[in-house]
């Protein structure tokens, strides 16, 4: 029965500690026991730390999102239009220039001529003058066959010695006329996007698709939209995660069916806008990818601005910012502004650049 008591005192101790912590834990206070004891004693946590932004003076620009797809723009058919057989193809993928062979007729072969004139009938020795006699005079001469003085619209005999001298070369019969079918016709350089011939295949029909040699985002905006594109602006985009700048290079003028992105019917007109990057390398080695295409609405400059996460809605309405100066802080009422890119215009009385502000994120 002696040594009983002191147990019961030490349990005693023991409870009015717990009671104690458990005081304290239910009203929620930033307090600790430092020693559960007869001495016990508590203090005041530091508050915890908060992460803070500079109010920073910049230039936010209000900008609108787009689908697009990297690529080689539109693809175009190739029709043979000499008879025979096709005998040799070019591999998908590779570039075609002037003067060399785009495909081959009866081991025989087409090749690329640069122009925009369809050639519309044979050429030959009393030809009548015409603006396609000067397209195949100006393309002889860039093959390396002159002769025949600076291009112009007469077949002379001097073109037609011209003629032979490349069909020479060619292995081709030395005749000094010119056919319709002897050369494959474009604007300037190609890539062979896909093949629809095989060899042995009947050389008139579609013998492959090309497209353009340069990669670019092509963007369908609606139509309504059209003004975010002007020709030489710039727009960002972005793929595979990485962004560069790029320079609108093209807007189309034709609006045609949209499509969303099942491929349905949108109801929303769409006309063609094609973005060239400005760092090709952001693209890597990738010939088709989705993109995202930024066109910027409008430019504020010289604002202030804070993070998006540094917004406080105010009960009565409106937004303010907590302004943090050495510890002591403070609410700023604010008028905002433009929305951009994770920042937010803001302005108020006493807010100035340099200041920070309490922000989440």
């Amino acid at each position: 029965m002696i040594e009983s008591k002191p147990r019961r005192r030490g349990r005693a101790r023991w409870f009015i500690a717990a009671a104690v912590l458990v005081v304290v834990v239910g009203t929620g206070s930033a307090v600790i026991l430092t020693r559960v004891s007869s001495a016990t004693s508590v203090q005041e946590a530091a508050p915890p730390p908060v992460e803070t932004a500079e109010v920073a003076k910049t230039d936010l620009a209000e900008e609108e999102e787009a689908d697009g797809t990297l690529g080689y723009g539109e693809e175009s058919s190739v029709a043979g239009r000499k008879p025979g057989t096709v005998t040799s193809l070019p591999d998908a993928g590779a570039t075609l220039t002037r003067c060399k062979a785009v495909y081959g007729v009866d081991a025989k072969p087409v090749p690329l001529f640069y122009g925009t004139l369809p050639f519309y009938r044979d050429l030959a020795a009393g030809a009548a003058d015409g603006a396609d006699v000067k397209q195949l005079e100006e393309n002889l001469k860039a093959c390396g066959y002159g002769g025949f003085g600076t291009p112009d619209k007469k077949f002379t005999s001097a073109t037609a010695a011209a003629l032979k001298k490349w069909q020479k070369a060619l292995g081709l019969d030395q005749t000094g006329a010119f056919g319709q079918g002897d050369v494959v016709l474009a604007a300037g350089e190609l890539r062979v996007s896909a093949l629809s011939a095989k060899l042995g295949s009947p050389a008139q029909g579609e013998v492959l698709k090309t497209s353009g040699t340069v990669r670019s985002v092509q963007v369908k905006l609606d139509a309504a939209k059209q003004d975010l594109a002007q020709q030489g602006a710039k727009a960002s985009v972005t793929i595979n995660g990485k962004t560069s700048k790029g320079t609108i290079t093209d807007v189309g003028k034709s609006a045609v069916e949209g499509k969303d992105g099942a491929g349905q019917d949108d109801g929303k007109p769409k006309i063609t806008v094609t973005v060239q990057l400005d760092d090709p390398a952001v693209a890597g080695t990738l010939d088709s990818a989705p993109a995202t295409v930024r066109f910027t609405k409008d430019v504020h400059s010289g604002v202030l601005a804070v993070p998006v996460g540094a917004l406080l809605a105010l009960a009565e309405g409106g937004y303010a910012v907590e302004v943090d100066e050495n510890g002591n802080r403070r609410l700023v009422a604010v008028q905002t502004g433009l929305f951009s890119g994770g920042k937010v215009e803001v302005s108020g009385n006493g807010l100035t650049a340099g200041m920070r502000v309490v922000t989440t994120s």
